[in-house]
């Protein structure tokens, strides 16, 4: 189905800046870590690349999204954050938001899926967030959270359509730029697209001459397909991956990725499922589905890697039990095809 039209331009005020990234960057200092960039011999083999790896997975909550969540609630006023906040989430943006509501004092309510992965159920929980069951998927929860907001009066906290979240999102670029200069290309794995779109603004302002590639599920490849198309789409959501598991595509991510990215792909949830494999027994990490798709599109795809220096970010380390029982049981051989 779809959505509407991509507009020209979006008014300035939807249009996050590289200034307001390094605004962002000053607002979190001490509240977000900056993470490590690793690299490991095992990762360069099995792609004839040079990989470098940004580790988010080791950001507070276990992900990239507490530096966008955080930036839009410390940027509120105390009159806003009075009234709450309520986000919708498949599990990353949920811990995201309310390890900053906790942060902030802010009282918080997250929309989940009915059976969300219990790891990062349990993690927002821990923050102190409510939490409601709504739903079979990430609309679902959108739908139902975005109800609840109107009727509260609280601010609803999306992952997506929020420049204060993009620009919260692109210091983790501007360290990764910083920590390893010379990049050739960079993969970003996108739901919403929020990573996406701040990598390509920060690269464009930092490192124009490396290559920003968006990668999605092939099970829920809306965003994908709106990039591709220059429509807002919406598509089903059948990937395991519940990071990428996003039905539609959002105005304010898309537009940013029209104008940046280089290229956008589809991996198979067979070949994340490698990846995370690959990450386990080559570089001693723990990646959620979405945080190894970045990995499993250079795996896919070696002849365009091949000899480039990579950056990728391992966007989240929040797996559940039975993925890490599926990544273990995967051959040692990634799957390429």
């Amino acid at each position: 189905m779809t959505l509407a039209t991509l507009p020209v331009s979006l008014p300035s005020a939807t249009r996050p800046t590289i200034a307001d990234v390094l605004a962002a960057q000053a607002r979190l200092d001490g509240t977000v870590i900056r993470t490590p960039v690793g690299e490991y011999a095992e990762l360069d083999r099995a792609t004839d690349a040079a990989i470098v790896v940004k580790h988010e997975n080791l950001q507070r909550t276990g992900a990239f999204k507490a530096r966008g969540a955080s930036n839009l609630l410390l940027a509120m006023s105390d009159a806003e954050r009075a009234r709450g906040v309520v986000a919708y989430s498949t599990g990353n943006h949920a811990q995201g938001v309310a390890y900053a509501a906790r942060l902030t004092g802010t009282s918080c309510t997250i929309v989940m899926p009915d059976d969300p992965n219990p790891v990062k159920l349990r993690a927002v929980l821990d923050q102190g967030a409510d939490v409601l069951l709504h739903g079979a998927n990430f609309d679902d929860a959108r739908a139902q959270a975005t109800a609840l907001a109107h009727d509260s009066g609280a601010r609803l906290v999306g992952a997506a359509n929020e420049p204060d979240i993009i620009a919260g999102v692109g210091t983790l670029y501007l360290e990764l730029f910083q920590q390893a200069p010379g990049l050739d290309v960079l993969v970003v794995p996108v739901g919403g697209g929020s990573g996406a779109a701040a990598a390509s603004l920060v690269a464009a302002a930092v490192a124009p001459h490396t290559e920003v590639i968006g990668v999605q599920s092939a099970g829920s490849p809306a965003a994908h397909d709106s990039w591709h198309t220059g429509t807002l789409v919406e598509r089903d959501n059948a990937t395991r991956a519940e990071g990428l598991a996003v039905g539609c595509g959002f105005e304010v991510t898309q537009a940013l990725m029209r104008e940046h990215l280089a290229d956008f792909v589809l991996v198979s949830d067979d070949q994340i499922t490698a990846a995370q494999h690959l990450y386990l027994t080559g570089a001693h990490t723990v990646a959620e589905g979405a945080g190894a798709a970045a990995l499993a599109a250079v795996l896919a795809d070696p002849e365009r890697f091949a000899g480039r220096r990579v950056g990728i970010v391992c966007t989240g380390g929040n797996a559940s039990a039975d993925e890490l029982r599926r990544a273990l049981a995967r051959a040692d051989d990634p799957v390429r095809d």
